[in-house]
């Protein structure tokens, strides 16, 4: 079954839970538009996320859910609320949540994984998942190792549930794409940063038109933490200070609060300005729900034409 059809919305499309960014009112805006919109817990604490969960409720009708980061302090608590407020889909990332799958299965919580290797999609399924979001390297953020068109046939021939596609994906060829490589659906994010309802600071948003496709960075590979980011002076300064061998005490010197400093200031030059591969395809601002539609019309139309050429 497709995403789609699983999740009852318009478009097989979850958008990414980027912290600081994926708001309530940006959740209920992708919901709006036909996709899966998703809360960011990831830079919140529990009375914000709730905040959030209860304005996207004033402002869609549509299924909408919360993506938890498990490193965060207050996931236990969150996990609860989640539950408290009605969330019915919640994503997951930064850990293995078996220790709240009781709680959510009892309320009939979808629960989504987002996994990097087959191994830890085997394991996400084993304690009860859904469904994963296998992400490949190419995504903006806190990636892993391998690329979207390894891991995503790896883990679909790996685990039983349905598969969702992450990383690498802004136009409807890689949405066929990652329909041929066994998924579901996908993930987006990158793409959904230059949208005109996205809360980012349009410095933030100019630097997502401005860039081209070999102008992110992996930062913290050697560390054992490696973001996606754009080029820029923080990035650059990172790299460098990393290969001399830099502690990850010195290294978070120019980390601590960068993300924060992107998003609400447009600190272009110091900021973490999180961003996937698939940046350099991105060059204006429209819409979400012209975003959504220009994809899928894309997709089917190449879909008709590969099938007419047979």
């Amino acid at each position: 079954m497709r995403l789609d059809k699983m999740l009852g919305i318009k478009y097989p499309f979850i958008q990414g839970g980027m912290a600081n960014i994926a708001t309530g009112e940006f959740a209920a805006a992708v919901s709006n538009a036909g996709g899966l919109g998703l809360i960011g817990a990831g830079g919140m604490n529990t009375e914000m996320l709730r905040e959030n969960i209860r304005k996207c409720k004033t402002l869609t009708d549509k299924p909408f859910g919360v993506n938890l980061m498990l490193m965060n302090p207050d996931a236990p608590q969150m996990a609860e609320m989640i539950v408290e407020e009605g969330v019915k889909i919640v994503t997951t990332g930064a850990g293995n949540p078996a220790q709240f799958m009781p709680l959510w299965k009892e309320h009939g919580l979808m629960v989504i994984p987002v996994v990097s290797s087959s191994i830890l999609a085997k394991r996400m399924e084993q304690c009860g998942a859904d469904a994963v979001v296998a992400e490949g390297t190419e995504s903006g953020g806190h990636v892993g190792e391998m690329t979207t068109m390894a891991l995503v046939p790896k883990v679909v021939d790996s685990v039983s549930i349905p598969v969702i596609a992450a990383g690498g994906i802004a136009d409807g060829r890689q949405l066929l794409a990652a329909f041929a490589l066994g998924a579901v659906g996908v993930q987006l994010g990158t793409c959904l940063l230059a949208s005109t309802e996205c809360p980012i600071h349009p410095a933030y948003k100019e630097a997502v038109l401005k860039a081209k496709d070999n102008d992110t960075v992996v930062t913290g590979r050697i560390t054992g933490t490696p973001v996606r980011i754009i080029k820029n002076s923080m990035a650059r300064e990172y790299v460098k200070q990393e290969k001399a061998g830099a502690d990850k005490m010195e290294l978070e010197k120019f980390t601590l609060g960068s993300l924060r400093r992107a998003v609400f200031e447009g600190d272009v030059k110091t900021g973490s300005l999180m961003a996937g591969q698939v940046v350099g395809q991105i060059d204006e601002i429209k819409p979400v729900a012209e975003i959504f539609k220009s994809m899928y019309e894309g997709y089917d139309k190449l879909r008709k034409q590969l099938a007419d050429a047979e």
